[in-house]
């Protein structure tokens, strides 16, 4: 009987499933609250990842800005179109004129045979020797379809897999195929001498020489000097600057100075993570501008938007505030940077502009730079950044890390109460179908009784008074 449940009663007419529902509605009203705790605790669990995914970006950002790439990038100008370059971080400043003599050129031969195709044979015989710088190296020519002889094409395809410092290709002249073979490195290392013992027929002659490209610093002074390369970049005339030459000049100029917008790029992205991070945590918190916020009123979240705008609005030191230098707060709790007077700053004293912006940290108890309990080693906006951003995010010891994780914990805990009335609803269901079921066959009992009665007394024989 508890296995049966009826739909609608044959003896009442009760509808018993729209019953049950009913009953069950209000049976599982528990559960539906411990549903809507779990949905809110996911939503705050989600809020608090995304604060803290903010605040990693932050850290990171921050971090940058500390780094000396920022206040020591640099920048290569060239006078001519002749000329380009470029610095690396740290280069020395300076300037230096020069004229380009000559370029790099790489050593060009080409056979005095001519083939009528690329397909007539080569020749076989001793192998084709290429030296270079002092090393010979033999290529042993081989007959690659078995008719016999070596062709052009195969020679060419030999001398290019055998890597020997030179390049072979079959030219077309429109008189007929001749081989060219081409130094792979420019200058004068880059140079080669053959033994073409297998080539009928002539040997090679020069189509260009071997040649460093040349500079001529001081040209028409009696100081004046030269330099070389092999190429036409040089990489060691000027520290931490290398320039390419494409053309001889009479005079070129290259000036290394400082690159300012290293720095404005980094602060604009610090500011622009802070930003985010301010954003986010009010509209997560503030339930008046957002009626749905999930973490409305969390006073750890609105206490770190608040370190966040005391970090930058704070003195370093005696060397002032960021507010002078280009950095304020606005009415509206976020940060405003104008990188026009942070720039024109920057170029009047640079020294300062790091001071109040930069700073570094060091690594704490762990001795693992980049977690959580770093220390502040050197004041600076964004060291205190970064270190308040690392402590809010760090993956093991972080503040919103860890409120996040007990959500999780939270959520965890909610989901085994429902599971738990999940199970406790199947049966108070099955135990209200087989009520109602015993119910059902009870009165169709007492209706087959009732029936039967009723006959009975029909049946009976009548009694008249007058008998």
């Amino acid at each position: 009987m508890s296995g049966m449940s009826v739909s609608v009663g044959l003896a009442s007419g009760t509808d018993y499933k729209s019953l049950v529902n009913q009953l069950m509605q209000i049976e599982a009203q528990p559960q539906n609250l411990l549903k809507n705790r779990l949905a809110a605790a996911q939503g705050q669990a989600s809020a608090l990842r995304q604060v803290n995914t903010n605040m990693a970006a932050l850290a990171s950002a921050a971090k940058a800005v500390t780094a000396a790439a920022a206040w020591t990038a640099a920048k290569a100008t060239s006078s001519t179109s002749a000329v380009t370059a470029s610095a690396v971080t740290g280069a020395a400043p300076g300037s230096l004129t020069f004229a380009v003599d000559r370029l790099a050129t790489a050593q060009s031969m080409v056979s005095g045979q001519n083939w009528t195709t690329s397909n007539d044979a080569f020749g076989l015989g001793s192998p084709f020797t290429v030296t270079k710088g002092g090393v010979a190296k033999d290529i042993t020519l081989t007959d690659g379809n078995s008719d016999g002889t070596v062709s052009l094409a195969e020679a060419v395809s030999a001398i290019n897999k055998a890597d020997a410092g030179v390049t072979a290709t079959a030219v077309n002249t429109g008189a007929g195929y001749r081989l060219q073979l081409t130094a792979t490195a420019t200058g004068v290392a880059g140079g080669f001498s053959l033994s073409p013992a297998t080539m009928t027929g002539g040997g090679f002659t020069a189509l260009a020489a071997a040649q460093d490209a040349q500079i001529t610093v001081g040209s028409g002074s009696a100081g004046a000097y030269s330099v070389t390369s092999a190429t036409n970049t040089f990489s060691r005339v000027l520290d931490g600057t290398s320039f390419t030459v494409g053309s001889t000049t009479s005079s070129a100029t290259i000036t290394v100075g400082s690159d300012t917008s290293a720095a404005v790029s980094a602060v604009q992205a610090l500011v622009t993570a802070a930003n985010n991070v301010l954003s986010t945590i009010d509209n997560l918190t503030d339930g008046t501008a957002n009626p749905n916020a999930p973490l409305k009123g969390n006073w750890s979240l609105t206490k770190l938007a608040g370190d966040v705008l005391t970090s930058v609005s704070s003195a370093v030191g005696t060397s002032g505030s960021a507010g002078s230098l280009g950095l304020q707060l606005t009415s509206t709790g976020t940060l405003k940077f104008d990188a026009g007077v942070f720039q024109s700053k920057l170029e009047a004293n640079p020294a300062l502009l790091k001071t109040v912006f930069g700073g570094e940290l060091a690594a704490g108890t762990d001795l693992i730079a980049g977690t959580g309990d770093d220390t502040l080693v050197t004041d600076g906006v964004a060291a205190r950044l970064q270190q308040l951003a690392l402590r809010a995010s760090d993956s093991v010891s972080g503040s919103i890390t860890s409120l996040a994780k007990g959500q999780d914990t939270r959520v965890d805990d909610l989901q085994d109460q429902i599971d738990a009335w999940d199970l406790r609803l199947t049966s108070r269901r099955a135990t209200l179908n087989a009520q109602y079921t015993a119910l059902e066959t009870a009165l169709g009992t007492l209706q087959s009784q009732s029936t039967w009665l009723s006959s009975q007394l029909k049946s009976l024989p009548s009694w008249s008074s007058d008998s």
